[in-house]
């Protein structure tokens, strides 16, 4: 179950481009350390980011859902296949 304190990578300040990276790293870091639920927080501005960061999540095999926060639409929450 997400909570707050859920680990979180906030991606504010950072260019499209780079997101992938960041993101799959983030992704790979929490399967080793056990974490089912983590947050993106990719902002609400133009869309791009959350595009962007939507596109990495659906391609990544290691997620199994992921959705906009209900009270923060700027924050994508996403749940891994822990191994």
């Amino acid at each position: 179950m997400f909570t707050s304190k859920s680990p979180t990578l906030d991606l504010h300040g950072e260019y499209c481009s780079l997101a992938a990276t960041l993101i799959n790293d983030f992704i790979n870091d929490n399967i080793k350390m056990k974490n089912e639920y983590i947050a993106i927080v990719h902002g609400k501005s133009t869309g791009l980011m959350t595009r962007k960061t939507h596109e990495v999540l659906k391609s990544n095999k290691n997620v199994i859902e992921y959705y906009i926060h209900p009270w923060n639409t700027g924050m994508t929450v996403v749940r891994l296949k822990i191994k």
